[in-house]
């Protein structure tokens, strides 16, 4: 919604530039898209060597746990 507004104000202040970043802001999303496919992967990679890592002391916690 704010992005949206953010259009709104720029489309009524320089109409040529809010038209133009309507066209591109689609493109750059699709070239971005292979950055945050790599980040979700390289995010999971990284969560599991951390619960990997600890597990031992989890395990170790539980019995303890109330």
């Amino acid at each position: 919604m704010v992005k949206f507004l953010l259009w709104c104000i720029l489309f009524v202040l320089c109409w040529p530039l809010a038209l133009l970043a309507l066209v591109v802001y689609p493109l750059v999303w699709l070239l971005l898209l292979p950055f945050r496919i790599v980040g979700v992967a390289v995010h999971g990679v990284l969560e599991v060597i951390f619960l990997a890592i600890t597990l031992p002391f989890r395990l170790l916690a539980a019995p303890f746990r109330i």
